[in-house]
């Protein structure tokens, strides 16, 4: 879907979605309040921003950020969760930016470098819980984002577009686009790409049939606009010709070197064509699908907990107008993003849930009886 150039939020406009929020709203944050709270914690407001704080500010939870009166010390580690959690990844999953000189060999150097580039990164500043904007001073119609370490995706393609997704399920369902230095990689590889990021699976298929399901999954992604990398393509072709699938097709997609990754795309549409795999289904009825992969993805641990949550609330539940079966596994992946409440022993427990229910979710009928 396409996006329609970002417009600047109104006052008018943002007491209006105010009026709609399950929240208390205060009065307003006036400009010099919002000056004094830039000073003290070392970032800038977005456009935006300033205009819905300066509307009103809502309160009545804790995941709404109290920039008035709440904890300094609250507020201060909310700001730097996002970089946290890049250092978290860097140092227990060895995330290394691509814009980063060469990573270091021991981990402390490596984290000590990261650290220090990470200074030099715009902030993202809380809207709500781990929904976070750009900081970029007189800028307006950022995306949101969802932040969860580099787990990170748009769940709003503006402040207006994302608190309709959040709290009225009325998101647009288009993908805007980011384009803010270091933080683009991670939702749409660098400004001008598509913000969705193909999905972080690794291979799973041991048979034959498996292995043309994930083609045909590959394609329903594709069909709802998912992009995906051309080593992707390449690797999934590769385990189908290993598993014995026949498509004449499939030896060129298969061995195609890196400096011939162009090709893939066409191949891989040459590839479904010959399996009969090329289907044209209702937008609903491919997701609805592709939520079931997911989901079994999640379980058999090709798709870790919190990035396939995420995937199933962003490109499932919200796209699929929130239907009630999902919402007791986008719950448990919210507790799950949710830093605030959840010290770090609780992770694994956090993360098992989510596994527990997209298993219970599999065990129904399909599309669950409950999603009307």
């Amino acid at each position: 879907m396409t996006v329609p150039p970002p417009s600047p939020l109104t006052p008018e406009a943002a007491r209006r979605l105010q009026g709609m929020l399950p929240a208390e709203i205060g009065p307003g944050l006036s400009e010099r309040e919002m000056d004094a709270v830039e000073a003290r914690f070392g970032f800038p407001f977005s456009a935006d921003h300033r205009v819905f704080l300066a509307a009103g500010l809502p309160l009545g939870s804790p995941r709404w950020p109290d920039w008035r009166d709440g904890d300094p010390e609250d507020l201060a580690g909310r700001l730097a969760r996002p970089v946290e959690g890049v250092l978290f990844d860097v140092e227990r999953s060895r995330f290394w930016h691509p814009s980063w000189p060469p990573r270091p060999a021991e981990t402390s150097d490596a984290l000590r470098l990261a650290r220090s580039e990470m200074t030099t990164v715009p902030p993202l500043v809380p809207v709500y819980g781990h929904r976070y904007l750009p900081g970029v001073a007189g800028a307006y119609g950022h995306p949101v984002l969802s932040v969860w370490q580099t787990d990170i995706i748009v769940y709003g393609n503006d402040l207006s577009d994302y608190l309709r997704h959040e709290f009225l399920g009325q998101g647009s369902g288009a993908h805007g686009r980011l384009g803010v230095d270091f933080w683009s990689y991670f939702v749409d590889g660098g400004p001008g790409i598509d913000v969705t990021a193909p999905t972080p699976f690794t291979p799973y298929a041991v048979t034959a049939q498996e292995a043309v399901d994930c083609l045909r999954m590959l394609a329903l992604e594709r069909l709802i606009g998912r992009p995906h990398r051309p080593e992707q393509l390449v690797e999934a072709a590769l385990t189908a010709l290993v598993l014995d699938v026949e498509a004449e097709s499939l030896p060129l997609l298969a061995g195609l070197s890196r400096a011939e990754h162009r090709q893939a795309e066409a191949l891989f549409g040459d590839v479904l064509a010959e399996l009969r795999l090329l289907q044209d289904l209702p937008e609903e009825a491919a997701r609805w699908e592709l939520v079931r992969w997911w989901l079994r993805l999640i379980v058999n641990g090709s798709l870790t907990p919190g990035a396939g949550g995420d995937l199933v609330t962003y490109e499932g539940w919200a796209a699929l107008a929130r239907p009630q079966a999902l919402k007791p596994l986008v719950d448990r992946t919210d507790a799950f993003n949710d830093w605030a409440a959840m010290p770090r022993c609780d992770r694994e427990l956090r993360a098992a849930a989510i596994v527990e229910e997209a298993r219970r979710l599999l065990a129904t009928p399909w599309p669950p009886p409950a999603s009307g």
